[in-house]
């Protein structure tokens, strides 16, 4: 993988939106950072206005979504935003949000991308560190596993292989990537979210969500989309990708290898991150670069 030095971005810019759980208003504002800064979540509508460090040390266990928390500094939904600053190779920046729960969009990460780009670039005088993979391995079990190995060309290529059995009504599909920004803007961003019409049904039933339209993601019955259009004809393993760039930038460094994950989710993700980090170590470009 080419070597490159850290990034930040050059002017500050924001998304703004409701979240999708909580149906609160929440703007979330992205500020340059210096060398070595990483990704800190910031909660501005707290008196101490709580700090964090992005990492898979703050990781919590929440169904459907990835949470960070650290004492009061908590954060739900923040995977959408974490694929578009690991993507866009965004590597230090304070990110300033005035709710617990990022909002929600039209759950892809379009927006962020967008708001990225318009900010832009600064390259930094440091190195980023990378994890380059250097043998197979295989987390999980025979029903749902993510396997990283060797980079074929010393880039990072994801695949996401998507299959919920026979009687759902989102049929099975695959997507494959060799990640970079121009990529993910253009095959990865916009892919949103998705539901099945049962599960819609439950989270309403339960009392959350009940803001969120037909229009809002995908929601699926035995026809397909109901009262929305597909952006790809595998947008729905398009965007489970989106969630696992979103997840294994937890790992807070450059990944080189071939990331290929079979009806994995959140937790699954996270476990690799922190098992890859837990086996390897992150080193500089100019060193030894041979990890995991």
């Amino acid at each position: 993988m080419r070597q490159r030095n850290e990034h930040t971005i050059a002017h500050h810019c924001q998304v703004e939106g409701r979240g999708y759980w909580t149906g609160q208003a929440v703007r979330v504002r992205m500020l340059p950072a210096s060398i070595g800064t990483g990704i800190r979540m910031v909660r501005t509508d707290l008196p101490s206005k709580p700090l964090l460090h992005v990492g898979v040390d703050v990781r919590q266990e929440q169904d459907l979504r990835t949470t960070l928390a650290s004492g009061q500094a908590r954060f739900a939904m923040v995977e959408h935003l974490l694929a578009a600053l690991y993507a866009m190779e965004i590597d230090n920046c304070i990110v300033e949000i005035d709710a617990e729960e990022l909002p929600g969009l039209d759950g892809s990460s379009a927006a962020y991308v967008d708001a990225l780009r318009s900010a832009g670039l600064v390259i930094q005088a440091a190195p980023r560190k990378q994890l380059v993979i250097d043998r197979t391995i295989r987390f999980g079990t025979a029903a749902n596993w993510l396997e990283v190995s060797p980079s074929p060309d010393g880039r990072a290529h994801f695949e996401y292989r998507l299959d919920y059995g026979p009687d759902s009504p989102i049929k099975p599909q695959s997507h494959r990537t060799r990640l970079n920004a121009d990529s993910f803007g253009r095959e990865i961003a916009s892919a949103r979210t998705f539901v099945t019409a049962e599960q819609a049904q439950q989270l309403r039933d339960a009392g959350v969500a009940g803001h969120v339209s037909d229009q809002d993601l995908l929601v699926f019955d035995q026809t397909g989309p109901v009262n929305n259009l597909l952006r790809y004809r595998n947008e729905c393993a398009r965007h489970k990708l989106l969630d696992m760039v979103g997840d294994l930038a937890l790992a807070g460094c450059d990944l080189v290898g071939t990331f290929v994950s079979y009806r994995g989710g959140h937790a699954l993700n996270a476990s690799v991150a922190a098992k890859l980090l837990g086996v390897s170590q992150q080193r500089h470009p100019e060193a030894d670069r041979r990890a995991a």
